[in-house]
């Protein structure tokens, strides 16, 4: 075995038994190299193989810090980690008496000649003049309402948003994004060899003259948005604000993916950007936050002149609904399913941002009383990663760090975003105080 690579398995056998706790500084690899009587070139190594096993992360200025545990391969908040007793990485709310209310079109499907239509092969991108309808009315909003013939069907949002991409821009194409982001965006563009560009923001999202001055240096082919509820950030654009983006979106010629997954938690939201420039948007949703993500369906509306480009992305990538899940969304759209679960998650989320004010109402937290989540800005001495791991460790809660979110190097705040959705109530008052308890004793 190399030499590094004995050195790393010792390291790693000291962090697993308890001797090396996550948050602990590791000495300069300088330090390390004499310590162990190894030439530095090794030390850097048994660093960089720390680092690769998911071990230790490294912040310029301060160290080398162990981590709780090896992050997860995929996509940052694509699976529940397992690593902690409260995940609030995973962000999936479920109202109470949600099964029950959920099962009244199962219980339909469950006949044998309907169930035999509903699971006779993949739905088309189209869906059925039915399902289109059900869609359109889930998706309408006050001041919009989209043209039925204009929806598409994914599998799920993600699918819906690769879709989306895939139609926009070529491999090695520029995509514009939030400066923070979604994390599946992040990994659903390298995927597909887009590069990503950050657009700085402020209190409403992407500042429209950052856009603006970023596509004119080097052309953009397209911009993902999140008007409503930015995930992260909890910030919603307002109509001034969505009617200026439309007019450079015309000006520019360009064409935005609109995220409105969570938009459905604001009841008094401005209409979507779609409704401000319809034939330069892309708008992309789904029911896995209205009711839950293991029978889902993704919504895409597209604009006539990329309907069939969108189309043909959904069927090259494999990325349309099913047929049984797009029979059940079909049905939860029109017997009241899908109103009365936003309905009861409207509410959850007042009750949870209660919760959020009690416990982190005296620190820099960033969250909306609609939001299922919210965006803390550490206090000193805390590093994202360092905060992340001892979180895991000494409070048994799981967070995300900053770096999921940002976009380019050297962009990764010290913030941490809590979700506030899958565990019950009680539960995340409890993790919320002990995460202000940790925060509160120091690095």
């Amino acid at each position: 075995m190399e030499e590094f690579r004995g050195i790393a398995d010792r390291v790693e056998a000291a962090v697993r038994d308890g001797r090396l706790r996550p948050g602990d500084r590791l000495p300069p690899q300088r330090v390390f190299a004499r310590r162990h009587r190894i030439a530095n070139s090794t030390a850097i190594r048994v660093y960089g193989e720390l680092a690769r096993r998911g071990l230790v992360v490294g912040e310029v200025g301060r160290g080398t810090f162990v981590r709780a545990a090896p992050p997860l391969p995929g996509p940052a908040l694509a699976e529940a980690t397992g690593a902690a007793p409260v995940d609030l990485q995973l962000n999936y709310p479920v109202a109470e008496g949600q099964s029950a209310l959920m099962a009244r079109a199962l219980a339909a499907l469950a006949r044998p000649d309907v169930l035999a239509e509903a699971v006779s092969g993949p739905a088309a991108a189209t869906g059925t003049p039915e399902a289109r309808e059900a869609a359109a009315s889930v998706l309408a909003r006050p001041g919009w309402a989209p043209d039925p013939e204009s929806v598409l069907f994914a599998g799920n949002g993600r699918q819906a948003i690769a879709a989306a991409l895939s139609a926009l821009v070529p491999p090695g194409g520029r995509l514009g994004v939030e400066a923070l982001t979604y994390p599946l965006v992040k990994a659903v563009a390298d995927r597909l060899g887009i590069r990503l560009v950050p657009l700085a923001l402020d209190a409403e999202g992407v500042r429209p003259e950052a856009l603006a001055a970023t596509h004119r240096a080097t052309p953009l082919a397209a911009v993902y948005l999140q008007p409503t509820l930015h995930n992260p950030l909890s910030a919603t654009a307002g109509e001034g604000r969505r009617a200026e983006l439309a007019e450079l979106l015309r000006r520019l010629d360009l064409t935005a993916v609109e995220d409105t997954t969570w938009a459905f938690l604001v009841p008094d939201a401005p209409a979507p950007l779609a409704a401000f420039a319809p034939e330069r948007v892309l708008l992309v949703d789904s029911l896995s936050k209205r009711l839950a993500p293991g029978l889902t369906v993704g919504y895409l509306v597209a604009p006539a002149r990329l309907r069939a480009a969108a189309g043909d992305a959904l069927r090259s990538g494999a990325w349309t609904a099913g047929g049984l899940a797009l029979a059940a969304a079909t049905r939860w759209a029109g017997d009241g399913t899908v109103a009365e679960a936003v309905a009861a998650k409207r509410a959850d989320t007042a009750a949870r941002h209660a919760l959020v004010l009690r416990h982190l109402g005296g620190h820099a937290v960033r969250t909306s009383p609609h939001a299922y989540y919210c965006w803390w800005e550490l206090p000193a001495p805390w590093r994202a990663e360092t905060f992340a791991a001892a979180a895991a460790e000494r409070a048994g809660v799981a967070v995300t760090p900053g770096s999921a979110f940002a976009v380019g190097p050297g962009t990764a705040p010290d913030a941490i975003r809590v979700g506030l959705a899958s565990p019950p109530r009680a539960v995340l008052d409890g993790a919320l105080g002990r995460l202000a308890a940790l925060a509160g004793g120091g690095a």
